[in-house]
């Protein structure tokens, strides 16, 4: 039955890996071969497709949703950008914390694909047209050769007595010619990084604010669904936790990206920073901030909708990080213990959605009897809903949710725990920044979704052998695969920058090297810092000790049936 089950697994990573059928096609495989060979009764196998999980994760899709039929994130993002500055080094910084926010409840996708039109719009007035500028380089570089060649410079015709002037003033012209050509390549280049820097800035910011919340990425609800999987009394991890933990872990991580960035593609100069700015430059960043007014005020005064959508998102927020934050009774200790989780808290607020009026209720309306009865439109429609909710990652969840359960029942994940006895010896710290660059590289080719899928059962079963909290070497997995910075196609957001043309993959390459390595820096000193506090990663647990304890009654079983059989 093991054997079965690693099959299906095997055939499933391979299918997402090489992507030979849509993955969320790949994610109903369970339904099918689980049955067909033995391994879990549909009973048991569909269930796992709408766990509470799933539900959580399909109400931030539809928070998305609202936020986006009015424009609310644009709103926040142009206003961001109005306060932070139109220098490229404070811009940078501006559309990477927007989009990072953004990114916490929008999909990482959807984040990178709004604000990467705001970018070029701002590049645009800031520099002019990115293929306009190298064709005036070009026409530079051919005038300087034509003049290297002849060694004289091309004058108008009614200006040819100028040519009996001394060489002593013509040898000045030169001289001052080719510093202005010099001044201009320069200029050139330093376009062409600030451009570069912009573009790569947007979506190693989306995939870093998604790791900020639960709701932020498909990775971190898939660990959430696991846990409950494999530790059913596990309940250290719920919104507010993750948050604590995460937050600042991003914050930090997203300024020495920042710093990173900026330094790397000259947006902060550290040799010429006294230096003053030219009159070029001046007026570029004045049109980049008018164009960023400009746009603003194309949105009009806020509308009551937007005034409406942006309460009920602090309420989203508010309910499920005060539902049960750990250190002080959550509001959900007024109701019966076990009752509420957080899917019950967002799909409140969500519901809420699609009859709260989008215009300004009349109380005269009640009143008068007279009055014409119009229907109101609400703030969001269900066919708004089905059209812009991305259903196929629901199903994704769920084959995750699936995998883990034909593993846990199968003995699987008792059989993998078996063979990891060398890594016994290995001491938790390292193992953690091990585990952290083995996912962060594998995540390069592969979905993360589909790379946490596949990890996660091994990690667990890895920190029962260490003797570990499981979430010590679960959650560093869960975040690293999100770390994927190098390569156009490692993820959605990193291919649409790329599409824009302005980037090289040898750009990507050598900017994601050092993302990835502080990304791992940084998880491991947070997994052995305030994560230890927050999760109690000290001790090793009861809840993960009673799944040690089922793991090897099932291993003597498993020991004994073979045994009789010899």
């Amino acid at each position: 039955q093991e054997g079965r089950c690693l099959y299906v697994i095997l055939l499933m990573a391979l299918y997402w890996c090489t992507e030979a059928l849509p993955l969320a096609v790949t994610a109903l495989l369970p339904i099918v071969l689980f049955p067909f060979l033995g391994i879990l009764p549909s009973n048991k196998v569909c269930p796992q497709y709408f766990l509470d999980t799933n539900f959580l994760f399909l109400s931030g899709l539809i928070m998305a949703s609202a936020i986006e039929e009015w424009n609310l994130h644009r709103r926040i993002a142009l206003r961001v950008l109005m306060l932070v500055g139109v220098q490229p080094a404070r811009l940078i910084l501006g559309m990477m914390l927007t989009t990072s926010f953004l990114s916490m409840w929008l999909s990482n996708t959807a984040s990178t694909a709004m604000m990467l039109p705001i970018a070029n719009a701002i590049l645009k007035s800031l520099f002019g047209e990115k293929e306009t500028s190298k064709d005036m380089n070009r026409e530079n570089e051919e005038n300087q050769a034509s003049l290297q060649q002849n060694k004289l410079y091309t004058v108008p015709t009614e200006m040819q007595f100028l040519a009996s002037t001394e060489d002593k003033d013509l040898t000045e012209e030169k001289e001052v010619a080719s510093d202005t050509l010099s001044d201009l390549k320069k200029e050139e280049e330093y376009k062409t990084n600030i451009w570069k820097g912009f573009l790569i800035s947007i979506p190693y910011a989306a995939s870093i604010g998604g790791t900020a919340t639960l709701t932020g990425t498909a990775p971190n609800l898939i660990l959430l669904g696991q846990l409950k999987s494999y530790f059913p009394e596990c309940d250290v991890v719920n919104f507010g936790s993750w948050f604590m933990f995460a937050f600042p872990l991003m914050l930090i991580f997203l300024l020495m990206g920042w710093l990173w960035i900026s330094i790397l593609y000259g947006g902060i100069n550290l040799r010429g920073w006294r230096t003053k700015k030219s009159n070029i430059r001046v007026d570029a960043e004045a049109r980049a901030r008018e164009v960023i007014r400009e746009d603003y005020q194309k949105l009009g005064p806020t509308k009551f909708a937007e005034q409406a959508i942006f309460f009920f998102f602090c309420m989203f927020a508010i309910m499920l990080f005060s539902r049960d934050p750990k250190f002080i009774p959550g509001w959900a200790s007024l109701f019966a213990p076990g009752f509420i989780s957080d899917a019950v808290t967002g799909i409140t607020i969500v519901i809420i959605l699609f009859f709260f009026p989008s215009q300004k209720p009349s109380f005269r309306w009640w009143f008068d009897f007279k009055a014409p009865n119009t229907e109101t439109q609400p703030l969001l429609t269900w066919r708004k809903a089905q059209e812009t909710v991305p259903w196929n990652i629901i199903l994704l969840l769920g084959g995750g949710f699936a995998m883990a359960k034909g593993c846990e029942e199968s003995g699987l994940s008792v059989w993998i725990g078996g063979r990891l006895h060398p890594l016994e010896g290995v001491p938790p710290p390292v193992a953690v920044i091990l585990i952290t660059i083995v996912i962060a590289l594998f995540t390069e080719f592969a979905s993360n979704t589909a790379t946490i899928i596949i990890f996660l059962p091994v990690l667990a079963e890895l920190a029962i052998r260490l003797k570990v909290n499981p979430l010590y070497l679960m959650i560093p997995g869960t975040i690293g695969c999100s770390y994927a910075f190098m390569l156009p196609v490692s993820t959605p957001p990193n291919s649409i920058a790329f599409s824009s043309g302005h980037l090289m993959v040898k750009d990507m390459a050598r900017t994601g090297l050092l993302m990835n390595l502080m990304g791992v820096l940084l998880l491991s000193l947070a997994m052995n810092t305030w994560a230890k506090s927050i999760f109690q990663l000290g001790t090793f647990p009861a809840w993960a000790n009673i799944h040690a304890e089922n793991t090897t009654s099932v291993l003597t079983a498993v020991e004994n049936v073979t045994l009789s059989a010899l």
